[in-house]
C-alpha cells in the first residue's frame, strides 16, 4: 500500500510560477533574507542585526538621559508608571487583528523598540532644533511653538515612525503580505512612540504640579493623564496606521507596478502627517476646538479603519478557505482542515481540544500548523495572481514540510473542531482516535502517484471541492 511523499514533484523548476509565468529575482535587500543566501550573508545578517540591537539600546540610552533631565527622577518614575497603562491593551489590540496569520515577535519587539527609542529621539532632536531655529529667525518664540506642533512636529515624527514599517517592508519581506500586517507593524511602533511622549507630558505635569503644590482630580497631572492616556491613547496609532495601510496596499501590488508601489507608501505617510498635523493644532482653535476635532475627526476615523482592519481579516480568511483545497486534493492536507482553518472559531476550538487532551506543547504545535498553513494560502493566492517571487517554490516546500512535521498532534484537533462547527449531514468520515506523539493519527490510504497539482493525487474526500461546509 503506497504512502504520501513527504514532497511531491513540482512541475518546472524554480524560474516558473504556479501560473506558468516567469518569477521575478528578488531584490538585495530580499535576497539577504532569504534561504537560498543563507550560507553566504548569515555572518553578515547577524553583523546587521547586532548593530541594529546597539543601535536602537544606544537611542533609548540617550532618551533615557534626556527624559530624565527634563522630568527629573521623581517625575520620570511617575510619568513611567502612569504611561504604562495602554501599553498592553494597544498591543493586545494590534495581536488580536494579527491573528489570522500572526508574525513573529521579533518584528513587533523591533517594531516598539523602534517607536519608543529611536523615533522618539529622532523627534526630540528635531523637533527643539526646528523650533528653536524657528524663533530665532522669526524673532517670535509663540508663533515658533505653534508652527512647531502643527507642522514642524507630524513632519518629523511621521517619517521616524514611518521608517520602521519601511525597514521591515524591505528587509522581512516574507512577514509583510497585506493591509494587516502594515496596521499591525505601524500600530505597535506607533504605540511605542506613545509611550515615551507620555513618559515626557506626564512627568513634566508631575513637576509643574510639585512647583504649584497642585494635587487631586484639580493638577495637571491628572488632566494630561485623562486627555492623554483615556482619552486618545489611540491617536499616535491612528496616524501611523495610515501609513501602515500605504505599505500593506503596496505589498498587494505587482512587482511591475513601480509607481504604485511607491506612490502608496507615500500617501498613507502624507495622510497621517495631515491628521497629526489637525489633531495638534485643535488646541489653536479655540476652548473647544479639541474636543470638536475629536469628535468630528478622531473617533469617526478611529471607527473607520477599525472597520477597514476588521473586514481585511474576514477577506483573509475567505482566502484561506478558497486556496487551502487545492493541497488538500493534493493529500497535503485533511478534507476538512481548508474550512477549520479559515474560522477563528475552529482554530480556537483545536488549540483548545490539543491543550486539554496533550498538553501547552501540542496547543502550540496546533497554532504553528494553522500559522503555517495561513501563510501557505497567502502564498499560492499570491501566485495565482501573478506576483509570485522568486523563492515561491523554497517556500512553499518550506511551509509544506513545517505542515507535515505537525500533522501527528494538528490534524486530530482540527478534525475534532470541524466536527463541532460543521452542519450535521457534513459528518460523514469516522471519528478520529487521538495519537500520541509520534504516531501516526491516520490509516494508510492509497494514492495514485501523478505528478504534483494534477487530479488524482491524494486521498478521497467526502467532501467536494468547492463545498464550504461554514457558510450557512
Amino acid at each position: 500500500m503506497a504512502t504520501f511523499p513527504p514532497y511531491p514533484t513540482h512541475p518546472s523548476g524554480p524560474t516558473e510560477g504556479p501560473a506558468g509565468g516567469a518569477l521575478r529575482h528578488a531584490h538585495w535587500w530580499q535576497r539577504w533574507g532569504s534561504p537560498r543566501g543563507r550560507a553566504q550573508p548569515r555572518a553578515w545578517g547577524k553583523v546587521r542585526y547586532g548593530a541594529l540591537s546597539s543601535l536602537l539600546a544606544l537611542s533609548g540610552l540617550v532618551i533615557l538621559a534626556l527624559v530624565r533631565e527634563q522630568t527629573g527622577t521623581e517625575g520620570f518614575l511617575v510619568g513611567l508608571g502612569l504611561a504604562v497603562f495602554p501599553v498592553p491593551l494597544l498591543v493586545a489590540a494590534f495581536r488580536w487583528l494579527d491573528r489570522v496569520e500572526p508574525g513573529p515577535w521579533r518584528n513587533l519587539v523591533f517594531s516598539f523598540a523602534w517607536g519608543a527609542c529611536a523615533a522618539a529621539l529622532i523627534a526630540i532632536v528635531a523637533n527643539s532644533f526646528a523650533t528653536r531655529w524657528i524663533a530665532t529667525a522669526t524673532a517670535d518664540p509663540s508663533s515658533a511653538d505653534t508652527l512647531g506642533a502643527t507642522v514642524i512636529a507630524p513632519i518629523v515624527e511621521e517619517s521616524a515612525k514611518a521608517a520602521a514599517v519601511l525597514l521591515i517592508f524591505l528587509f522581512r519581506r516574507r512577514d509583510f503580505t497585506g493591509i494587516v500586517d502594515g496596521v499591525v507593524i505601524a500600530g505597535v511602533t506607533a504605540t511605542g512612540f506613545a509611550f515615551t511622549e507620555n513618559i515626557l507630558y506626564l512627568g513634566t505635569a508631575f513637576g509643574t504640579d510639585q512647583l504649584t503644590g497642585d494635587s487631586g482630580i484639580a493638577s495637571v497631572t491628572a488632566a494630561t493623564f485623562f486627555v492623554r492616556i483615556v482619552m486618545s491613547p489611540f491617536a499616535h496609532p491612528l496616524f501611523t496606521v495610515l501609513t501602515g495601510i500605504g505599505f500593506g496596499i503596496s505589498a498587494l501590488s505587482g512587482e511591475r507596478q513601480h509607481v504604485r508601489r511607491v506612490l502608496l507608501p507615500l500617501s498613507g505617510l502624507l495622510l497621517a502627517m495631515s491628521m497629526h498635523a489637525l489633531w495638534n493644532g485643535s488646541s489653536s482653535l479655540g476652548e473647544y476646538g479639541f474636543f470638536a476635532v475629536y469628535a468630528a475627526f478622531m473617533v469617526p476615523a478611529f471607527g473607520l479603519l477599525t472597520w477597514l482592519v476588521i473586514w481585511t481579516r474576514q477577506r483573509e480568511l475567505r482566502t484561506v478557505r478558497a486556496e487551502l483545497p487545492a493541497y488538500a486534493q493534493a493529500g497535503w492536507l485533511a478534507p476538512a482542515e481548508p474550512y477549520a482553518l479559515g474560522s477563528m472559531r475552529a482554530r480556537r476550538l483545536a488549540r483548545e481540544y490539543a491543550r486539554r487532551h496533550l498538553g501547552r506543547p501540542a496547543a502550540r504545535a496546533v497554532a504553528q500548523y494553522e500559522a503555517y498553513a495561513t501563510s501557505l494560502a497567502f502564498l499560492r493566492h499570491r501566485g495565482r495572481l501573478g506576483r509570485a517571487r522568486a523563492d515561491f517554490v523554497v517556500r512553499e516546500q518550506e511551509l509544506l514540510g513545517a505542515l507535515w512535521e505537525r500533522r501527528a498532534v494538528a490534524r486530530p484537533a482540527l478534525d475534532h473542531a470541524a466536527r463541532t462547527i460543521a452542519p450535521a449531514p457534513v459528518l460523514v468520515a469516522p471519528p478520529v482516535i487521538w495519537p500520541t506523539y509520534g504516531q501516526q493519527p491516520y490509516a494508510q490510504q492509497p494514492y495514485t502517484h501523478q505528478p504534483y497539482g494534477q487530479q488524482g493525487y491524494g486521498p478521497t474526500t467526502p467532501y467536494p471541492a468547492t463545498y464550504n461546509p461554514y457558510r450557512s
